[in-house]
């Protein structure tokens, strides 16, 4: 039975011997790096809100949701680029640059197409500032492409350190910037650049010291058109997560424009502070988990299964906490804003589960070099969460079912072609 090369959902994909060695000293690296990185957003979630207000916090969320919504369409150039790296046998000159060109190119496409859509959407989405956000959108947008090409390029030859210094790097530096803004010059503008800067400064920062395992030791196992067309892919995807995850204030305002400030502010920011544990982490382990699952071939769905398992378990026990301990919290540390029900918090943490588990059946189904399937799932769960918003529900009903179904569905999607992949493998043995 023929198989493109492009879908070959069961084909053992080229891995990077490295990977195989050292992923359990990766795995401590990067969750490092990732707690690090979730306890200063968690911070700035937390803080900001409370330096400035609930209201003018609103406008904070959505430049952060639009920019991250941006970045997490532009981590599938890092999860194929992760995909597809391998290391350079002695002698090979074959592909050689190709990352670094693409990196090139996608860095002005993507400016350019900021640049050149905001005409269209900046008046909506920065009604208060406009063009004054826009830049700063632009620029953090596209820095955002060399960071994600050098991050899939050190995933692929499992260089851990250099990834550690990055994550870390980008993350802190943002902490500091924005808590300094908060206290410093308040303004919307300024939270702005805050946020955008911490991408090119943290590719400067690493790039000296992480070459000389990349420039001329890695290449690329596809050429640059399939390359091209593989991120596509990929984006496309990740887009769809980003509207889940990162972009969901920015979704959550654009279908519910009636809602007042305050109100969408609390849900905010309920929705982000109690579902980061969970989602921040999958998001962040999703380049690892490519490789994770592509050295473990053998016991792919022992591997799977025992994550997902993980996932709901710890996602049941944050929800029950939630349900007690979350309502009290909340009303200690924000004592003027609205209350917030402890079944709500419950319902959001769950929410977090299912999109941690579809955190782990992406990664599992693009290490299967199964692109189509792979974007098929995000894209999915992220139509049925826009589908849920627009309903004709109360504003806490239509949140509530769009961030439990819209995950679900994508769960659901992955499930099913991986089982018929292995039917389909048992059937033709």
């Amino acid at each position: 039975m023929h198989v493109s090369q492009t879908e070959e959902p069961d084909q053992e994909l080229p891995v990077v011997e490295t990977a195989t060695a050292k992923t359990g000293n990766g795995f401590i690296l990067i969750v490092a790096a990732t707690g690090l990185v979730g306890i200063a957003g968690y911070l700035i979630t937390a803080w900001v809100p409370k330096l400035i207000g609930v209201a003018p916090y609103a406008t904070f969320a959505v430049f952060w949701a639009f920019t991250f919504l941006v970045a997490a369409a532009l981590t599938g150039i890092q999860q194929e680029i992760t995909r597809g790296t391998q290391a350079r046998l002695p002698g090979d000159t074959t592909r050689s640059g190709q990352a670094g060109k693409f990196a090139l190119m996608a860095f002005f496409g993507v400016l350019v197409l900021v640049l050149g859509t905001a005409p269209f959407w900046q008046a909506a989405v920065f009604p208060e500032h406009g063009w004054a956000m826009v830049y700063p959108l632009a620029v953090g947008a596209a820095s955002y492409v060399p960071l994600a090409v050098l991050a899939g390029s050190l995933y692929g030859v499992s260089h851990w350190k250099a990834l550690f210094a990055l994550i870390s790097i980008e993350g802190l530096l943002r902490l500091v910037l924005v808590i300094g803004v908060a206290y410093l010059i308040p303004d919307a503008v300024a939270f702005a650049w805050a946020i955008a800067i911490p991408f090119p400064v943290a590719v400067l920062a690493v790039w000296p010291f992480a070459r000389a395992r990349i420039v001329g030791k890695t290449r690329l196992d596809v050429s640059l058109p399939q390359l091209t067309w593989n991120v596509g892919r990929t984006i496309v995807a990740a887009a769809a997560m980003g509207i889940m995850i990162s972009g969901f204030p920015l979704v959550l305002k654009l279908t519910s424009p009636t809602v007042s400030a305050d109100d969408l502010g609390i849900i905010v920011l309920a929705a982000t502070l109690t579902r980061a544990p969970l989602i921040v982490v999958g998001m962040a382990l999703q380049s690892f988990l490519i490789v994770f699952f592509r050295t473990r071939a053998a016991q792919f769905w022992r591997t799977l299964l025992m994550l997902e398992g993980a996932v709901v378990a710890v996602g049941l026990v944050l929800a029950v906490l939630g349900y007690l301990l979350g309502p009290p919290i909340f009303a200690f540390v924000y004592p003027e804003a609205p209350t917030v029900g402890g079944w709500i918090i419950a319902i959001l943490v769950l929410s977090s589960a299912l999109v941690g588990a579809l955190c782990v059946s992406a990664p599992a189904v693009l290490s299967r070099n199964a692109h189509a399937a792979f974007s098929a799932g995000w894209i999915v769960a992220a139509l049925t969460t826009i589908g849920c918003l627009l309903l004709p529900l109360g504003f806490i009903e239509k949140t509530v079912l769009a961030l439990l179904v819209g995950p679900a569905a994508g769960v659901l999607l992955h499930a099913v072609y991986l089982i018929l992949v292995r039917k389909t493998r048992v059937t033709a043995a």
